[in-house]
């Protein structure tokens, strides 16, 4: 058996990076039932069409997540939205309301359906009930264990099995959150969340009044923004220490950053505070394992990312599937690739529950920029030059890599050439094209006019 790399696609153009570099499969949201209604591109059926062909045509397959928990007004309509959409052919259907995959079952016998992780399943007996009904694949709940999920293998040889091993991470069961609903009336398990759980917050220390009300009594302590309960579920309470003093058993206000005054009483407990955001999911390291256990499929988070990550992350993985799958070592090297992107720092999640603290970061849940940032595309490729579509910075000096789906090469920039022909230091920013000389060694000039792209090296972390 060949395990499935699945990519995420918010656009055409992420889809086609996804492949490029290495995705067997992408998963894109249908318009209106699937959970990442903003920054989706196929929002109509021309898009669909046209993506779901190309994907048929390279021999990839297309996925279609119709997965958000429905309200009545949703169900009347979804036959009569679903229809088009299933006659362009789309290789399955990800869903996760019972209600909804029924219709499907009557109305479209032959449409594949696949589980979301939205219906959390977490142990064989549901995988089981969910083959009776028809389910070709089962999207396994994030919250599982190596181990859980290896015995759920065994128990369900007849099921397909699919798990995430890379991206955001929901303080909720597998997705099923409601702080993006509280703070602003954005339904998150309708495919509205503005990630309330990433916002910026401040601590206030708080005391509760004669009549019950929660008053803040200081000034904030500082500012909040990430606790991983990911990293310290069933974990004894010595492995964490909170970074505010004074977290005992006490009450805090919280304040978002855009929202002074506005106070959210929370609760601390040895396990930290839940309403905080996670670290990203990094599980590249158990591939291997994954792999050997039959796994069918293994999913990268992201469809709001960027063609870059849908490139990076598919090349990363490609490579762990391809070597667990030929025998080869586990290449440490790719966590250090994956550390190049942005990210709010990295975990296992839940696959193993007792992680030396070396593997967590606790100080840190901003947004951080990786070791590399992605200056570039390449436009074309001419006379040992290659033309620069400029999306950062980068100057003549920086040490920069050429990605391609073939192989990236690491050098220094000794040249750069604008648009007039003349020789310059550097690329300002966004809105530029310059030239820069073809490194030795990139021979497959169509890729590189392809799908070809620049990054460089932060200057705290360059290569060599």
């Amino acid at each position: 058996m060949k395990t499935e790399l699945l990519s995420p696609a918010g656009s055409l153009k992420a889809m086609r990076y996804a492949y490029a570099y290495g995705a067997d499969a992408v998963y894109a949201g249908q318009p209106r039932y699937s959970l990442r209604v903003r920054n989706n591109e196929f929002s109509t059926l021309d898009a669909l069409k046209e993506g779901i062909d190309e994907a048929h045509d390279l021999g990839k397959k297309f996925y279609l997540a119709a997965n958000i928990a429905p309200h009545n007004a949703k169900v009347k309509t979804f036959l009569n939205d679903i229809k088009p959409v299933i006659e362009l052919n789309p290789d399955a259907l990800i869903m996760s309301d019972p209600g909804l995959i029924m219709m499907v079952r009557e109305h479209f016998p032959d449409m594949p359906v696949h589980l979301s992780v939205q219906a959390n399943v977490v142990n064989y007996a549901g995988v089981k009930f969910w083959h009776r009904q028809g389910i070709e694949r089962v999207i396994l709940s994030r919250e599982l264990s190596l181990d859980e999920i290896e015995e759920i293998r065994m128990q369900c040889p007849e099921m397909e099995l699919e798990v995430f091993v890379h991206g955001a991470l929901c303080i909720a069961y597998s997705g099923r959150c409601l702080l993006s609903g509280y703070f602003n009336k954005r339904d998150p398990n309708q495919g509205t969340c503005t990630n309330a759980c990433r916002w910026k917050y401040q601590l206030h220390d708080a005391k509760e009044t004669e009549t019950g009300d929660i008053i803040a009594t200081d000034e904030p302590q500082s500012d909040v923004n990430v606790v991983d309960p990911a990293a310290h579920q069933d974990s004894q309470p010595d492995t964490f220490e909170p970074h505010v003093d004074g977290l005992e058993e006490q009450t805090f206000l919280l304040q978002e950053g855009s929202r002074p005054g506005e106070y959210m009483p929370i609760y601390e407990d040895e396990h930290g505070t839940y309403i905080m955001n996670s670290r990203d999911l990094r599980a590249v390291q158990h591939v291997e394992r994954l792999v050997k256990m039959g796994i069918h499929s293994l999913k990268i988070e992201g469809r709001t990312k960027s063609p870059y990550y849908a490139a990076r992350t598919a090349q990363a993985y490609r490579k762990a599937i391809d070597d667990a799958q030929s025998g080869q070592p586990f290449d440490m090297g790719l966590m250090d690739e994956l550390e190049s992107l942005a990210s709010r720092g990295y975990t296992e999640g839940f696959y193993r529950r007792h992680v030396h603290d070396q593997y967590q970061r606790y100080e840190s849940g901003n947004s951080m920029s990786g070791s590399q940032q992605l200056v570039g595309e390449v436009m074309s490729v001419d006379k040992g030059m290659i033309k620069i579509d400029v999306k950062n910075k980068f100057n003549v000096g920086d040490k920069v890599e050429l990605v391609k789906p073939s192989g990236n090469l690491a050098f220094d920039l000794t040249e750069m050439i604008n648009k007039k022909g003349e020789s310059v230091d550097g690329a300002p920013g966004s809105g530029h094209v310059v030239d820069i000389p073809l490194p030795e060694g990139a021979s497959d000039l169509k890729e590189l006019n392809d799908f070809g792209m620049i990054v460089r090296y932060l200057p705290e972390q360059r290569f060599g």
